[in-house]
This record gives structure tokens, sequence and C-alpha cells, in this order.
């Protein structure tokens, strides 16, 4: 310890958590309290942290510890404002904020934040005046303040407006340029965003928080090199700063060198032990390249260390072969109604739960935790239903018969892609792993190349004109080019197999751009009963994308605009597509794999029909289902959720109709 440990203490913690690692931010307090006693400023700025994590509960009560040892203590009753204003108690924020200003009249973060609770309270008089109060304390201060709660309330547009502003009369301000990033990478616009960072890291070459944003943002766009330069900047600057190791793990981890990212997070480890970032993200390479048990302890250790990382818990529930021990399910259950936890980790939970209860066979209680979960997920995801249909209608109208005909023998006439395609949890990932288990095709990922050639089409269109739309204006020479760009870029995914497999599902309303830029590229269609389509899918929590599955209407009509536009690419190109239905493949797979092998062109291989034998990562929730035999018990599960699947079957019935009767719901068949 140095002369001064409380304040040695602090000071690590708070460099720690302006890096962006509030985690291992806490801990750092955590593990120093035995040694340095309950000090305020260590508890305050714990509380700090509960409350940028929205667990408002633990905010509330670590700054009432402080209050009610140290009455007064400014720091403490602003923070117990702030955490009230969260919790939309605008009136009683208002009282301590008021308290804390007049405690530190200097402080104009405290003023702003008083005149919002004002506000809010209906205190609109007062609230002006506080804040024109605030202003002359310190304009660039309190405009940054005003900032900094606007986003806490997610009132992005006016913290936009209020950087902008800032920047407009320093351009220089790295907090606002870093701040404005941040709302630019929410909003998906990543070019300001990288410039905004650039800048900021220009500016002040020794801002840690700058490069390892910058890291995360090109990270996003694929550009690991980049990403792994800049992260590596944060790291010379302070090789001991936790968060950093683990932005560079979680690089590794998508740039796919697993074993190099288990080198990072073990870095990371090192430094701290129970770093929650570094432990979660150890556990999913491990599972991702097929350690199970390891991945298990490394989720366990952070559920023990971090009880409140929901994500650890459904990266356990998600291994969908693992169960959770009585105190596990208790922990989880406690946590749900905790009403200080975030949404996010709360979503977690209840799907975690939902999982447990499904595997103890009591699926009225799994499907409460399911629908719960969604509903909150919904919450917070953007999806319009109308507007995939109009999408549909446009890709349907310009992709028609007379389109593809004049475009035939255009584009790169490369064979290696194969696309599997379909909606999530039909059995894409066992097909991918009966193809890799081939000596000619090399499994990938879900991959983002055709998405980002479909981007880059509508942004050099001229007039801008967007996809579809764009393709029209598309010369063969043109093409030819967008095919050697996906292929030049998939080029990172891949070894030198002779095929590689993309997999990425929502790949299946690109199938007549497919044949225009990719003429011999392969595409199957992963089938699967509809019900037990959309209810995997309903289970399931993806990392992101895939809004649609966490409502059952919205769902059923998603599927139901899959099936329209496979029907009309089947209309336009009549062989181009081999559909591979699951049920068909787990009752006769012998037969169900030579069919696939001979669309693919590619000669038999027994090992095709061992592929649980076959060691490779796999990224995809199915990851530990696919390393095990065939098994029937996951078909037709639907039935065991069939009292709860109403609005989802009513929204499938056209489809199920045209199933035999054996596979339809009851409720449907005619008298």
């Amino acid at each position: 310890m140095s002369a001064n440990p409380i304040k040695a203490v602090y000071d690590q913690a708070n460099r720690t958590l302006q890096a962006g690692d509030a985690d291992e931010a806490e801990l750092i307090c955590r593990r120093a309290l035995p040694h340095v006693g309950r000090d305020p400023n260590i508890i305050c700025l714990m509380g700090e942290i509960c409350l940028r994590q929205r667990r408002l509960q633990e905010a509330k009560s670590l700054y009432g510890e402080v209050l009610g040892k140290f009455e007064g203590f400014p720091r403490a009753l602003e923070g117990l404002g702030l955490a009230l204003l969260a919790d939309k108690d605008a009136a009683e924020a208002s009282k301590y904020l008021a308290k804390a200003s007049a405690a530190a009249p200097q402080r104009s973060k405290t003023r702003m934040a008083l005149a919002r609770a004002l506000a809010e309270s209906g205190h609109i008089a007062e609230s002006e005046k506080t804040i024109k109060e605030a202003l002359e304390l310190d304009p660039r201060q309190s405009d940054l303040n005003q900032a900094e709660l606007a986003l806490a309330g997610g009132d992005m547009e006016e913290a936009e407006k209020t950087l902008r502003k800032i920047l407009s009369q320093d351009p220089n301000d790295i907090k606002a340029l870093r701040l404005l990033s941040s709302i630019a990478v929410e909003a998906s616009r990543f070019r300001p965003a990288r410039k905004m960072l650039e800048h900021a890291v220009e500016v002040q070459p020794g801002f840690i928080a700058g490069w390892n944003d910058l890291a995360n943002l090109l990270m996003k766009q694929d550009r690991y090199d980049e990403a792994l330069k800049a992260v590596q900047r944060a790291i010379e600057i302070d090789p001991k700063m936790v968060h950093s190791w683990v932005v560079k793990g979680n690089i590794l981890t998508r740039a796919q060198r697993n074993e190099e990212s288990l080198e990072a997070y073990g870095q990371a480890l090192e430094l701290s032990p129970r770093s929650a970032g570094a432990l979660s993200g150890m556990g999913h390479v491990l599972k991702t390249i097929g350690r199970q048990q390891e991945s298990i302890d490394a989720y366990r250790k952070c559920i023990r260390n971090h009880p409140a990382y929901g994500e650890a818990y459904w990266s356990l529930a998600n291994l969908k072969t693992f169960e959770f021990d009585e105190n596990e399910v208790k922990v989880m259950q406690q946590m749900i109604e905790d009403k200080g936890l975030a949404d996010e980790p709360r979503v977690n939970f209840c799907l975690a739960l939902g999982k447990h209860f499904e595997n103890e066979k009591d699926y009225d209680r799994a499907f409460e935790h399911y629908r719960r979960g969604n509903d909150l997920r919904r919450q917070n995801e953007i999806y319009d239903p109308v507007q995939t249909q109009v999408v549909h209608d446009r890709i349907i109208e310009v992709f028609n018969q007379e389109f593809l005909d004049e475009r035939e023998g255009w584009g790169d006439p490369d064979p290696a892609p194969i696309f599997v395609v379909g909606l999530p949890r039909s059995g894409s990932t066992l097909i991918e792993q009966i193809l890799a288990s081939h000596s000619m095709v090399e499994g990938t990922m879900e991959l983002p190349d055709l998405s980002r050639v479909i981007a880059e089409l509508t942004r050099q269109s001229p007039g801008r004109v967007e996809y579809p739309e764009a393709v029209e204006n598309v010369d063969k020479d043109a093409a030819r080019a967008m095919g050697e760009a996906y292929l030049q870029t998939t080029m990172r995914y891949r070894t030198g197999s002779p095929y590689f497999i993309d997999k990425m599902p929502n790949n299946f309303s690109s199938v007549g751009l497919l044949q225009v830029i990719l003429p011999n590229a392969k595409i199957i269609d992963a089938r699967r009963h509809p019900l037990d389509s959309c209810l995997g899918s309903y289970k399931q929590l993806f990392f992101k994308g895939q809004s649609f599955t966490y409502d059952q209407f919205e769902l059923g009509h998603y599927y139901l605009q899959y099936r329209r536009i496979m029907e009309h690419w089947r209309e336009v190109l009549p062989g181009k597509v081999l559909d591979v239905h699951y049920e068909n493949m787990v009752l006769d797979q012998e037969n169900q794999t030579r069919r696939l092998l001979e669309y693919c062109g590619l000669p038999w291989e027994d090992q095709c029909l061992r592929f649980y034998e076959t060691e490779r990562a796999i990224n995809t929730a199915s990851s530990e289902q696919v390393r095990q035999p065939i098994y029937t018990k996951a078909l037709n599960f639907w039935r065991h959720y069939e009292r709860h699947l109403g609005e989802l079957i009513e929204t499938l019935e056209p489809l199920l109709k045209e199933l035999p009767e054996e596979d339809q719901p009851p409720a449907i068949r005619e008298p």
C-alpha cells in the first residue's frame, strides 16, 4: 500500500471506471474495503457504479450508509438524489439535490441535476432559475453535465443537441467527443463516430477510454487489425488497465483468433482474478472451441463473484446441456424480483430460468419466464412488421423473372460459397456441422459480409438509391466486382479449403442478389416445423439483431414473410435452393446427408455421418448440441407449450393447415 492507501484505491478504481470498466472498478473497491474501512468516498464511488448499471436500490443503500454516518456529506446527497431521479421519484430527488447544492454551492453538476428534478416534478420556474445559476458557475461544464443527465435519462436528442453546442465552442473537448460518438454508435452511424474518436485521441494521445472506444467501434466494423492497434495503444499507456486486456480479448474472439483471445483474457485475470468481463469472455471462447467443462467453470466463477451478472447465467443456460444447482436457481429468482436491477440482466435471468424449468419439464413455469423476459426485451427493441413486408414487396418486384433472365451468367463464377439460410433455431448449425465435416468444406460462422456489400451498393448508388432498387443500376462488370468483393472480404475467415459456409440466416431475402453476383454459389434453406422454428427463436436471447423474435405475433408474421419470399425464389429460380427439413435429417440422416452432398457437388465421405466428432469452433447457440449424435427429442417440441402459443398458432394458421394432420395443432383442425 502507498502512504495514502485510501487515495491509491480510489484513484485506481476511478481511472478504471473512466476507462469504461464499471465491473472491475467495483471489484477494486470491494477488495480494498476490508483493508481501508468503509471510506465514504469509496462507498460513494461504488454508488456511482451502481447508478451507471441501473442498480438503483443498491445505489440508494450505499449513499444512505454514508449519510447515516456523515450527515450532510455532499457527494452522498447528490448521489442519492440522482438515484431517486433515475427511479422516477423526482420530488424526493429534488430534496436531496437541493441539500447537496447548498452544501457544494460551486458545483454546477449538482445544480443541473436539481434543475432536471425540479422540471420533472412540475416546478418549471424554479428549474429554469437553477439552470441559469448553473450556467453562471461554469457554462461549459454545465452543458456537459446536462448532456450526461439527458443520456442517463434516455433523451438522446437533447444530449446530442447539447454536445454539438459544446463542440461548436470547443471542437477539442474530448469528453464531448466521446459522448457524442457513443450516441452515433447507438444509431449505427459508425463513420462520424470513428472520426470523433480519432480526433479525441489525436488531441489527447493518452486518452485510454478513447482508444478503447475506438477499438470497440472498429471491432463492430470487422476491422480487426485496426482495432487491435487501437487497443494496443491503450495497453501501452497503462498495461495494468484490466479493461483494455478484456477489449483485446473481445476483438481476438470476434476475429476467431481463439487461442490468442484466451491469452488476453488470461492477462486480464492475472491483474484481476475476478474480472467479470474476462471470466465471461473466456467462458464464451472455451464454449466455442468445445472445452465445455472449462467454459462452465469460467462462467460459474463469474457468477460467484458477480451474482447480478445476468449474462453469465444466460450463457450457462445457453449451453443447452447445462443444469443449474439449487443455489443458482434461488439467486436468479431473487434477482428478477430486485426492483433496482436493470432491464438487460433481468432479461438474462428470466430466460435462463425459463430454460431451467424447461429442463425440469415444468413447461408452464418455463413459458412464464420466457414470456416475461421477451416482453421486457421487446420494449428495448425496434421492429416494424409492416416495414418487413414492404421491403420484401420491393425485393420481389425488382428480382422478377425478366430481371434475372437478363442477367444470367453475370457475377463471379467461383463456386466456393455455400449459404445456409432460413430462420434461427431451424437446424442450420446441424447442416453446417455436417458439411464442415467434409474434407473440402470449411465452416466459418454467420458472416456479415453480404450485408456490407449491399450497404456499399446503396452508398455508391447515384442519388443514393437504396437497395433493392439500387441493383437495377448495376452493370455486368459491377455485378462481378460485387461478387469478388464478397469473396475477398470473406478470405479472412478461411484457411484454404475449396468451399466455405456462410451461415447468416437472414441472407434468405438476398437469394436473387446472390444469383446476380455469385451465380454458382449453393444455397440451402434450413426448414423446420413452423411452430418449433418460431418457439426455438422465442426461447433464445440473441446478442443483437433478430428483433422480431420477442413477440408471438411479430415472430409469426416474420415467418410468413420468410416463407413468402422463399416461394418467390423457387418460382423465379427453380432448382437454385435446396430445402433441408430438420425433421427429415433427424429421422433419415444418411439419405439426407447424401442429398446434401450431391447438391453441393461433393463426393461422399463417411465422416459427415460422424459430424459430432469434428473439432472446430462453433459460434452459435447449438454448439454443444451438434457435438453429440443426432437425437429426436426436439421433434414437435412445440406440443409442450401449445396452450401458450395461441397468438402464434393463429398467425401461422395458413401454413399450419398445409401440414399433415398429425403435425397440426388440434385447435386448427377441421371438425
